[in-house]
């Protein structure tokens, strides 16, 4: 079975294919912005034009946009391919990546909007121990419960803590066989971590 693992919620845009648990080809960029114009090619460059009969795709939290243009870019690739997506979180995939070398539990602090950070707590599994927070970093210092930390703003929350361990990373595809199956889901529903900018009138 060939998997297309899909992440671009964050400043990454991130795809990784598999066949099997062996990872085929890995694309994995900082951009900033410009996903939706990026992420398609990319795909295309991948073995076989990235066809797979399973496509992991994550929901957020992350940029408003980011979050859409890759469930959206997986669910028409779906529907091309006749293939199984399965949504996951994001700061589950980033934990992910900090268990490769570090098998404790992890919080993660990443970048969110308006000055203010992401926090999760993660098990020893993989497993989140809380839904995911948008906070100001007074408040997501507290917020984070052990002592690795994993993300963007995982330095910047050691710092204003005071103890703990940091280690910076963005979400990876690569890593996307080792999330916890539990966590992989048929949802397609973003997770956005905080309250939409935008408020409807009275």
């Amino acid at each position: 079975m060939r998997t297309l693992a899909i992440d671009c919620a964050t400043e990454a845009c991130s795809i990784a294919l598999f066949d099997g648990e062996a990872m085929l080809a890995r694309d994995h960029r900082v951009l900033g912005r410009g996903h939706a114009e990026r992420l398609v090619p990319m795909i295309a460059a991948l073995p076989d034009k990235g066809k797979a009969s399973r496509i992991f795709v994550s929901r957020g939290p992350g940029s408003f946009t980011g979050v859409r243009i890759g469930i959206a870019t997986a669910r028409a690739l779906g529907l091309a391919w006749k293939a199984q997506v399965l949504g996951y979180p994001t700061l589950a995939l980033v934990a992910a990546a900090a268990r490769a070398s570090h098998r404790g539990p992890v919080s993660i602090s990443m970048t969110a909007g308006h000055g203010e950070w992401f926090i999760q707590n993660f098990d020893e599994n993989g497993l989140p121990q809380n839904e995911p927070k948008s906070a100001p970093p007074d408040q997501a210092k507290d917020l984070a419960v052990h002592d690795h930390v994993a993300g963007t703003r995982a330095e910047e929350l050691i710092d204003r803590r005071g103890n703990g361990d940091a280690h910076m990373a963005h979400p990876d595809a690569g890593y996307a066989l080792t999330l916890h199956t539990d966590l992989l889901v048929p949802e397609f529903t973003p997770i956005y971590g905080r309250a939409p900018d935008a408020k409807l009138p009275r």
